[in-house]
C-alpha cells in the first residue's frame, strides 16, 4: 500500500481500456467486423452490377444509343464542371 492505494484499486493501462461489466471488447473494434462488411457490400455491388448489365443487354438499339447519349452528355458536363473548379 502505497500513499493510501493499494494494487488491488489501481486499474492498469489494459483495463482502464475496457468497457466495465463486460470482459469482450465491443463489437466494432473488431477487426473481422469491417472486413466482413465490406465483403458484403461487395457483393451486394457485383449483384446489382450484374443485373443491371442483364437489363442493358435487352435494350433495343435505340434505347442503348439513347442511353449512351444521356451518359456521354452527363460526363461533358461533369468534367466541363471540374474544369471550371479548377480552371484547368
Amino acid at each position: 500500500m502505497f500513499l493510501g492505494i493499494s494494487a488491488s484499486n489501481v486499474d492498469t493501462m489494459t483495463d482502464a481500456s475496457k468497457t466495465h461489466g463486460t470482459n469482450e471488447p465491443a463489437k466494432q473494434d473488431q477487426p473481422g467486423a469491417d472486413a466482413g462488411r465490406t465483403v458484403l457490400v461487395g457483393v451486394l455491388g457485383g449483384i446489382i452490377s450484374a443485373a443491371g448489365y442483364l437489363v442493358y443487354q435487352r435494350l433495343p438499339d435505340d434505347q442503348k444509343d439513347r442511353l449512351h447519349r444521356q451518359v456521354r452528355g452527363l460526363l461533358e458536363s461533369r468534367i466541363n464542371e471540374i474544369r471550371q473548379n479548377f480552371n484547368i
